[in-house]
């Protein structure tokens, strides 16, 4: 395969076909941060947070399988070779979740969204990833590495695995301990148990995470161009996927493009599927201008984070970073501000 297509061609094709995946997800089987958040603060339901949990479980289980059969190298990926910055965590968790609640959707939602023919999302992934790119390499770039310093080839672990196994725990042990721990933790419950299918759509998120480490990690141990190990996160390859759609003739595909568009295909496929297709646009200026802020928070908030919802809450996650549980209780904490806001303000109850 790498003969015929390239080492960058085939890293877009393994991106493109988790994203398909992850927007079938989206469409299908319901799976949404803002979406599980909200269910579970103001409905009283807490199945889909617990899609989140299984999602989470599934890509641990995966990705310390690939580690332990030496398919991934956990030390080369991006959440675990940078040194941890936990402000930078907590405070750009914070802005993207209260971002996210303005807006109403994260990085993946909006894609996903937009796939069903919703054109306000369109506004919100070409904003979202707009302020994401001003902040990581644009006007505000050398004042956020003042601000949080990022340090790569980091020396001491980075990951609860690689913490563990200083003291004689292999990562495949904790790994499937911690993984295995979550879905049954999630599937416990009788009353609050997710449905077969929620089961089903949230093991298929968390095994599109794992396809792209292992994926991208045979690329860059088989191949001859240095292609990054890396899996799905939607803030900057959205900008990435805007830049290649300008620049294509000089530049390359990547597994962050794939990624982007699979999820946009899986979602337009997912929504015909179920006869959900129809164009939507915004009729209320101050809704818009309200997702546009929301967008506007979120980008920046990605990159302080060193990921979005899925980017930490899921891929992060499933090598066991340290940040990774941090981020998700910073994006819960922010999401659940905003959402207070939007649905009963501030002001205390007479």
């Amino acid at each position: 395969m790498l003969e015929t297509l390239g080492e960058a061609n085939t890293a877009a094709l393994i991106g493109l076909i988790g994203g398909i995946a992850l927007g079938l997800a989206a469409r299908i089987g319901r799976f949404c941060t803002l979406g599980a958040i909200e269910d579970a603060l103001y409905g009283a339901d807490n199945r889909r947070l617990k899609m989140w949990a299984i999602a989470i479980g599934v890509a641990i289980v995966g990705a310390h399988l690939a580690l332990g059969f030496g398919m991934l190298d956990g030390s080369e990926t991006a959440y675990l070779d940078r040194v941890w910055n936990p402000l930078g965590t907590i405070i750009g968790g914070l802005m993207f979740g209260y971002g996210m609640a303005l807006s109403g959707n994260c990085g993946y939602g909006a894609l996903a969204r937009l796939g069903g023919g919703d054109l306000r999302s369109f506004v919100i992934v070409v904003v979202m990833a707009l302020s994401a790119y001003f902040v990581m390499s644009g006007p505000l770039a050398h004042a956020r590495v003042w601000l949080f310093p990022e340090v790569t080839g980091a020396t001491s672990p980075q990951g609860f695995a690689q913490l563990f196994e200083v003291y004689g725990v292999a990562p495949l042990v904790t790994g499937l301990v911690i993984g295995t721990g979550l879905v049954v933790l999630a599937i416990a419950r009788a009353e609050t148990r997710p449905s077969y299918k929620q089961v089903f759509w949230a093991s298929v998120v968390g095994l599109a995470v794992v396809s792209g480490w292992v994926g991208t990690y045979w690329i860059a141990t088989t191949g001859f161009d240095a292609e990054p190990i890396e899996t799905h996160t939607f803030a900057a390859p959205i900008g990435d996927t805007i830049i290649y759609g300008m620049t294509a003739s000089g530049n390359a595909l990547s597994f962050s493009v794939g990624s982007v568009v699979g999820v946009v295909i899986g979602a337009v496929l997912g929504s015909y599927s179920k006869g959900h297709f129809r164009w939507e646009a915004c009729e209320d200026p101050r809704e818009l201008r309200r997702q546009l802020l929301g967008a506007v928070i979120m980008g920046p908030g990605a990159i302080l984070a060193v990921g979005c919802s899925v980017g930490q809450g899921i891929s992060a996650f499933s090598v066991l970073a340290f940040s990774a549980p941090i981020a998700f209780l910073a994006i819960f904490a922010g999401a659940a501000i905003g959402l207070r806001q939007l649905i009963t303000g501030f002001a205390p109850a007479e």
